[in-house]
């Protein structure tokens, strides 16, 4: 009875220890754990592109490690110093233009929204009270939201310096995995092996295939429609058509889609007068809002054999429930949950029931 109690007493204690220890590491860890997941599942989905690469460096993995590191920084540090860049550099012409437009008035509203169903009528009233209350009545509107603009800027500049920061650290993590992804790709298949044996290593394997599949899906759609879309703003001459294509590339990797800067750009158009390019920029428009529907099933179904609404949902879903992270994580847990209770299905036996007295 006494050993009884002494084993009891020994495992009790060796299961607090052990849960002890994995808690104060995920703890000491915590800093790195967004950076590590984004490092992970970039370093996933490019891996085929690093073999690539070290192929066709005399197969140096040091140089193709620099090599995929440099593109990193391309992709993903760059393009955010250049919008921050954007941004200092065009902030007096903003402000410039926002100034004469306030001692200007606003200008009279085109005839042609008045006759829009429903909304033209109200649209066109709260105008003219608006351009009837002249700089003065502006200035009283405007006044009471400056300061939670500008502390809204001042956060937003905070949050942009934090995300450079990350982005940094998680190039940097990327850097050490690929130097050492074989040995790594080892021990996550050690671990799978360890915990499902056959099925366990089938899991792991699948869960690489769906973060390639979405990563392909999900970014190279998210890519097509912002260039493709950027390319439109630029040639019909939409002010700001560099930092309105990186923001369109963001909105369309947290799958929003590039909407609510195109269809703004084409109100613009046609207020300025153009409305030719008008036309022209919403015809562009509704190709590059539609071009996501097939083109991203082609590109997931490339990636993994898996069901299209699994891959859809888990990229929602993940998003809805750990952020940006999600739109990798969502798919690979439900992939994995998906092919798990498939195969507890097929090896499912009816006739071992039906044989028993």
């Amino acid at each position: 009875m006494s050993d009884s109690r002494a084993d009891l007493a020994q495992s009790t204690l060796g299961v607090l220890s052990i849960g002890g220890l994995i808690v104060a590491t995920v703890w000491i860890l915590y800093p790195f754990l967004g950076a590590t997941i984004w490092a992970a599942m970039v370093v996933v989905a490019t891996w085929p592109l690093l073999l690539k690469a070290q192929a066709r460096l005399w197969n140096r993995r040091s140089l193709a490690v620099l090599t995929m590191v440099l593109v990193l920084l391309l992709l993903f540090v760059l393009p955010l110093t250049l919008a921050i860049a954007t941004i200092v550099a065009n902030a007096q012409e903003v402000l410039e233009r926002l100034r004469a437009l306030i001692s200007e008035g606003p200008p009279r509203l085109p005839d042609w929204i008045s006759h829009l169903p429903l909304v033209g009528p109200r649209i066109t009233v709260a105008w003219n009270d608006l351009v009837a209350a002249g700089l003065t009545g502006l200035q009283e509107r405007f006044a009471p939201y400056a300061k939670p603009v500008t502390a809204w800027l001042l956060a937003q500049a905070g949050v942009v310096g934090a995300l450079t920061l990350q982005f940094l650290l998680t190039v940097v993590i990327a850097g050490v995995m690929y130097a050492y992804g074989e040995r790594a790709a080892a021990h996550v298949l050690r671990f799978g092996r360890r915990l499902g044996g056959r099925r366990g290593e089938e899991a792991v394997a699948l869960a690489g295939q769906a973060v390639r599949a979405v990563a392909l899906g999900v970014g190279v759609t998210a890519t097509v429609q912002a260039v493709v879309a950027g390319i439109g703003l630029a040639i019909a001459a939409v002010p700001f058509a560099g930092l309105l294509t990186a923001v369109m590339f963001v909105l369309c990797i947290i799958q929003v889609g590039p909407m609510l800067v195109l269809v703004p750009a084409v109100v613009w158009v046609f207020w300025s007068g153009a409305q030719g390019w008008g036309v022209f920029l919403l015809v562009w428009t509704l190709i590059v809002g539609t071009m996501d529907n097939f083109l991203r099933p082609i590109l997931i179904r490339r990636g993994a054999d898996l069901p299209l609404l699994l891959i859809f949902a888990g990229v929602i879903g993940g998003l809805l429930a750990f952020g940006l992270i999600g739109i990798f994580v969502g798919p690979v847990m439900l992939a994995v949950s998906y092919t798990l209770f498939n195969a507890w299905l097929q090896d499912f036996d009816p006739h071992a029931i039906d044989a028993k007295p």
